[in-house]
């Protein structure tokens, strides 16, 4: 939270009424600083990056991308709390699955959102309670239990581009950033290596490579335990010493 005590919040929902009847909500209470709004979970994952608010009022059923699968691509220092706003109850259950610290249903009204500020409040508290070494800190704010990343978005000049984790061979990364590569070409991402091993079915095989086993055409062992995997469109993908057992043991070699 800033000095002043505001809470900096972020709304992300698909439609712009939803979103604008909300922050006009938020802003009444007096408790919030908006920091921005988006209208898809895309747009939501670079300002979340850009701006760390301290919690996220969330829809869950958006196209492309849903509120789900949004904090799957997070990295877990970034991740903010979550509260989720939806027109569906059913959702109520997988939404406190999800550790979720509450869960609004449309259209929000005033008393409830006094609720869910009571909640955020005792949950800043007893960070700073933590922080200031009083106590143990509760685990009430457990990491999400994400759910699978079945399609790694990249970005375009003009477009972002959906690509399906079984169409990647490896990915790589540089200084230039992270880049998803398949038969068709290379793309960037903004998806870190460490969220795509841990959310994909890619594997480690050096520490600036992950790789698609099922794109693996043949390896290649070297000397000093080094190897190289070629993959079936042509593609070399390197293998280090570190991480030359584990590759091996998943191919059964």
């Amino acid at each position: 939270m800033k000095a002043e005590g505001r809470i900096r919040a972020l709304i992300v929902d698909d439609e712009i009424h939803a979103r604008d009847e909300l922050a006009v909500l938020i802003e009444e209470t007096g408790e919030f600083t908006i920091e921005g709004s988006c209208a898809n979970a895309l747009e939501a994952f670079q300002a979340i990056r850009r701006h760390k608010p301290d919690v996220v009022f969330l829809d869950i059923q958006m196209p492309v991308l849903s509120g789900f699968e949004l904090l799957s691509m997070i990295d877990e220092e970034d991740m903010p709390r979550i509260v989720f706003v939806t027109a569906y109850d059913e959702y109520a259950i997988q939404a406190f699955e999800e550790n979720a610290l509450d869960y609004l249903l449309k259209p929000v009204e005033k008393d409830r959102l006094c609720k869910t500020i009571t909640r955020l409040k005792k949950d800043f508290d007893r960070e700073r309670r933590w922080d200031e070494g009083f106590g143990f800190r509760e685990e009430n704010r457990l990491p999400y239990p994400f759910t699978e990343i079945k399609k790694i978005p990249c970005l375009l000049a003009n477009r972002v581009k959906l690509i399906n984790t079984s169409e990647v061979e490896f990915v790589r990364c540089d200084m230039a950033g992270v880049y998803v590569v398949c038969p068709k070409g290379e793309f960037y991402t903004e998806l870190t290596l460490k969220v795509l091993e841990s959310r994909t079915g890619l594997v480690r095989c050096h520490r600036q490579f992950l790789v698609n086993l099922d794109a693996v055409d043949e390896i290649l062992l070297n000397d000093h335990m080094l190897a190289q995997m070629q993959t079936k469109s042509g593609r070399s993908v390197p293998v280090s010493r570190r991480y030359l057992r584990k590759i091996k043991e998943k191919l059964a070699i």
